[in-house]
């Protein structure tokens, strides 16, 4: 018993342990390494249920009578304290969310809850004999006489290879569709079928369809957002940054594809790998094969153009990007980089929150570190949809005009 013990408080720390330092380069460990820590990271409350359980178990079956057991204990209790930093980490996300808004808060989101309709599997483009379809999260309760709701496009991650619209993004969407928004879940062609700028294209096509069909969904065709994770975070910044670009909208290069805030999660935002942040496989073995269908050294211009740092530019529209500093599919250094640049050239806001603890992926479990990125997500969502309705455009958006809406809207002072 006592060493069954043992084998479980092993398990156990080394969980905790590799929560804390994941793998990035070790081509062996990195695939356990993701998944442990993700999984220890985003559940560590039912891991230390769970594991506070068993040790009570073995305690009573007598584990402890001997020197194995005792130290079996010692390795616990040590898990139990590391488990609780990790949890104390996912409490302090909101004053992680204070200080990305520290030039401005927005308001607490409005205490409100118009229900939840959805309606799946609406074809919005048909390319090379394949539906591409979306589903809708609106509202249940009906709209105002008069009253147009903003929309938010979800694109779903998975490395360009996999993925669904079923799977990511779901409590966003149904939090910003019971706050009055209209939410589309889309997919798009993947490769190794697809190649990129395939991707993006459908994407596009996606916003085409949702503008042309502004009045059966009740949205507002001139306030839409886009967000999404990993791979979908890459596609939402290349959506915000390459707006109306007609080398990516062929054959309806007229369709206004313009979008008025983007949210990308935990990101890719180098394609080159310029600065060695990812290993050194991932351009040649992966995203060139399979994803771009081409050579770094022999095609750059095909990596920068699929690069959302080289797509920087004045007009790009308000973003908020959001990334785990643990993240070893998507290094956050990329992030931080990707920030700086479009705080430098970029005429509109651009906030940042950086989660101290976070995987990759972190917001798939409703946990809560996600419950508190969601609701910050639509507060700002919300603030910029009501600056917008006031007339300000997005570069006039600045943190004095937000934080003086958020004054006028909470009735107490912000600094801005």
């Amino acid at each position: 018993m006592d060493r069954v013990f043992l084998a479980v408080s092993v398990n156990g720390i080394v969980y905790t342990l590799n929560a804390f330092r994941p793998a990035k380069r070790n081509v062996v460990l990195f695939p356990w390494s993701f998944f442990a820590s993700w999984i220890t990271i985003e559940l560590a409350w039912f891991h230390l249920l769970w594991q506070i359980a068993i040790t009570a178990w073995f305690t009573y079956k007598g584990a402890l009578r001997s020197r194995t057991g005792r130290f079996a204990m010692v390795l616990m209790l040590a898990n139990f304290v590391g488990l609780g930093l990790i949890i104390w980490r996912s409490l302090g996300t909101r004053r992680l969310v204070q200080d990305a808004f520290k030039d401005w808060e927005p308001p607490a989101a409005e205490q409100r809850d118009l229900g939840l309709r959805r309606t799946r599997n609406i074809t919005y483009h048909e390319v090379d004999g394949r539906k591409l379809k979306l589903d809708v999260y609106a509202p249940a309760a009906p709209a105002a006489p008069g009253e147009r709701r903003p929309a938010v496009i979800q694109i779903h991650g998975g490395g360009w290879v996999i993925g669904d619209k079923r799977e990511q993004g779901l409590p966003l969407l149904k939090h910003l569709a019971r706050q009055g928004w209209v939410g589309f879940n889309v997919n798009y062609r993947l490769s190794p079928k697809a190649t990129f700028p395939d991707h993006l294209i459908d994407l596009k096509h996606a916003v085409a369809f949702i503008r042309a069909h502004a009045d059966e969904y009740g949205i507002d065709p001139g306030f839409i957002a886009v967000t999404g994770g990993s791979a979908g975070g890459h596609l939402t910044a290349l959506m915000g940054l390459t707006a109306n670009d007609p080398a990516y909208q062929p054959g309806f290069e007229d369709a206004d594809t313009a979008l008025q805030a983007a949210v990308p999660f935990y990101g890719v935002y180098d394609f080159t790998n310029r600065k060695g942040y990812y290993p050194p496989n991932v351009v040649p073995k992966f995203l060139g094969p399979v994803v771009l269908k081409a050579d770094l050294d022999r095609e750059p211009e095909k990596f920068a153009a699929a690069s959302p740092i080289d797509q920087i530019h004045a007009d790009a529209p308000p973003f908020f990007v959001i990334h785990g500093d643990l993240d070893t599919l998507a290094p956050v250094e990329g992030a931080r980089d990707f920030v700086h640049d479009l705080r430098e050239r970029s005429n509109a806001p651009v906030v940042y929150l950086e989660l101290k603890g976070a995987q990759h992926a972190f917001e798939i479990f409703p946990s809560l570190r996600a419950n508190e990125v969601v609701d910050a997500v639509g507060r700002y969502l919300n603030t910029l949809h009501a600056e917008y309705e006031k007339g300000h455009a997005p570069e006039d958006v600045s943190a004095e005009k937000l934080a003086a809406a958020t004054e006028a809207a909470a009735g107490e002072p912000v600094t801005a």
